[in-house]
Parts: C-alpha cells; sequence; structure tokens
C-alpha cells in the first residue's frame, strides 16, 4: 500500500497535488523510488530494454499510449505483460489481422431474447492495459476503432458511451512498416500516442541472457510491486514537477522548428534541414514533450525539470510525429536523423 504524504503538506487541487517546498522534494524522491521499484521489477524478465521499459513508465506516469516498434522476437509483447502483472492491472490482448473487426475490440450489441432488447457486449477494450499486437496488420478502420478509447476514454456501442476502467493505456506493438502484410497507421491514430519506442536487438551479453534464462525452465514469479495508487500519486508528482518559462519555451521552439514552413529568422542550418521534412510536429507534441520532461525529472529525483529532460524525451514524442521528405527518403535521412539534428542547432537555455 502506499504510504500517502503527511496531510498537513499535501492537498489536491484540480486533480493535481499542491504542494509546499519540501512535501514536493520528498514526493519526487518517492517516485523516483516507485519508478526505481518498477524498472527492477520488470527486468526480473526482462532482459537489457532499458529504452522500452523508460518509456513504458514514462507512458503510465504521464497518462498516455505507447507504439511499440520492433521486428518480432523483440520482448515487446513480454515487456507489456510484464508491467501489467506488476501493477497488478487486468490485462487483454488483441492480435489484430487483416480480417478483424472494429466490433471485435470494442464490443457489439447482441438480442437478448428474454427481455427482447438490444444490449451491448463489452469487448477486450474494456480493461486496464490493452496490448494491440502487431496494430499495423489490420486495416485502417479497424485501427481508427482505438481513437475514441484512446483519446476520450471511453467507447461507444449502439447509442450508449460507456467509460473505459481507470488507470486505462493501450500499448501497441507493430512491425517495420517495410514488412509484408502490414499498413500504414493512419496520421490521426499516430498523434494519439504519446511515444514511440524503437526495440533493438540485444548486444552479445543480453543475448547470451536471454538464452540462459530460456535454458532454464520457467519464469521467475513476480508479485504486484505497485498499485492503482501508486499510479495515480506519479501522475500528480508529474503535474507538480516545476517547468521554468525558459525550459519550457526551449520545448516549444524545438517543436516549432520541425515545421518546414518555419519562422523567417530561422537561421541557415535550420532553413536547409527542412527540406527533409514534409510534415512537423504539430501542437500536441509540445504539450506532450512538457508532460514527459516532467516524468524525466522524477526519474533522477527533481521536483524541477531542465532542458536535459526536453532532450532525452525528444526522439520518442517527435519520431512518429514529423514526417520526412520524399528527399529525406531518397538520400535515406530518418526522422530520427532530423530529431538529432534539430536538437544540435536549436539553442538550449
Amino acid at each position: 500500500m502506499p504510504i500517502p504524504l503527511p496531510a498537513a503538506r499535501m492537498g489536491y487541487v484540480g486533480g493535481s497535488m499542491n504542494l509546499d517546498a519540501s512535501a514536493t522534494r520528498d514526493a519526487a524522491a518517492r517516485a523516483q523510488g516507485l519508478l526505481a521499484r518498477a524498472r527492477e521489477g520488470m527486468a526480473r524478465r526482462v532482459v537489457g530494454k532499458a529504452e522500452l521499459v523508460d518509456g513504458i513508465l514514462t507512458a503510465v506516469a504521464a497518462d498516455g499510449h505507447v507504439l511499440l516498434e520492433g521486428v518480432p522476437g523483440l520482448a515487446k509483447t513480454l515487456a507489456v505483460k510484464t508491467f501489467a502483472e506488476l501493477a497488478g492491472l487486468t490485462f487483454r490482448r488483441v492480435q489484430f489481422t487483416p480480417d478483424l473487426l472494429p466490433g471485435d475490440i470494442t464490443g457489439s450489441l447482441f438480442y437478448d431474447a428474454p427481455t427482447g432488447r438490444f444490449v451491448p457486449r463489452e469487448g477486450p477494450v474494456f480493461t486496464n492495459v490493452l496490448l494491440a499486437d502487431e496494430v499495423n496488420r489490420a486495416p485502417a478502420k479497424v485501427q481508427s476503432a482505438l481513437l475514441e478509447a484512446m483519446e476520450e476514454r471511453q467507447v461507444t456501442i449502439g447509442d450508449r458511451s460507456i467509460p473505459l476502467p481507470k488507470p486505462f493505456f493501450v500499448l501497441a506493438t507493430q512491425n517495420p512498416i517495410e514488412h509484408e502484410g502490414t499498413f500504414r497507421l493512419p496520421e490521426a491514430q499516430v498523434d494519439r500516442f504519446l511515444l514511440k519506442v524503437l526495440a533493438d536487438y540485444p548486444d552479445m551479453e543480453e543475448e547470451l541472457e536471454i538464452v540462459r534464462r530460456v535454458a532454464d525452465p520457467g519464469s521467475p514469479a513476480l508479485k504486484p510491486l505497485l498499485s492503482i495508487e501508486d499510479i495515480e500519486f506519479l501522475r500528480s508528482a508529474a503535474r507538480a514537477v516545476r517547468v521554468e518559462p525558459d525550459v519550457l519555451d526551449y520545448a516549444v521552439r524545438l517543436v516549432r522548428a520541425s515545421r518546414p514552413s518555419g519562422d523567417d529568422g530561422a537561421p541557415q542550418s535550420l532553413r536547409e534541414l527542412r527540406k527533409y521534412v514534409e510534415y512537423g510536429a504539430s501542437p500536441r507534441a509540445s504539450i506532450y514533450l512538457y508532460r514527459c520532461a516532467r516524468v524525466g525529472a522524477l526519474f533522477a529525483g527533481r521536483d524541477y525539470a531542465l532542458p536535459e529532460d526536453v532532450k532525452t524525451a525528444a526522439l520518442p514524442v517527435l519520431r512518429h510525429r514529423i514526417i520526412p521528405s520524399y528527399e529525406a527518403e531518397a538520400e535515406g535521412i530518418s526522422s530520427d536523423a532530423v530529431i538529432r539534428r534539430l536538437l544540435s542547432i536549436v539553442p538550449v537555455p
């Protein structure tokens, strides 16, 4: 059970913590401990994958969804299932296929003979953690069925809008788009994901450890290390992190610099970079970058955000929101390469 801060030093205003300076530091320290505990728990099942684990935990604390991309066999599904088990949350997995229907996810109406009425039958989306496995193997109509759930935390079945359980996360996995049998996700849905995390191949030592664990029968039993109250605490602690105006200004300038039709006073290096961008990041990216920078401060046990927190969050927040131009694709320049160049151009306060 979570240990609350002294009542005299903590209150809730508008859904977020109202803390004095000392209590805010204490909250940041406790949040750091919760995040470290979750990291250690996931490491019992997931070898390496620090960026993947931190991405999931960041989304939990920032109340967002995660898109996980990588070839099959890189522990994406394992990481999601492990987190749900550690947090004691309900978990459902939907395998996306070309013949999947929207109602297979959200639910549908069925005829109840005794009452002579159509009643809603809830689909697998009614859970705390929804794993949308290989989400880009289903057509756009099915992928779009998740939009209302991701944005509004509710699902409409017939003429009824039914709220989803709290907390609610969508963690979607996808194979690289060039793989056979995949569809490109609609831009409106992609933009709803707080982060896009890339799952890369393990190094030599990590792969040896993976093989050793598979050779040893049975996986370590996990007990819940977080509670729903802990998750709510993490979110409130993140909202209480102080972001100075110059740090916020830096985050917004970074996002604005990604747009091909930016400010006329941009430096020459930035104007040259913009030819590689077809579409830049929207204001939603500024909001998400701000939220993730706050969570980044909690990982370090700070109650204030630094420009380094913004820089750390930039790649996973922006990589799926910056669309490279045809010229960039012809030259093999990815959105990650564009973001790294932006980080080197935009002045840090």
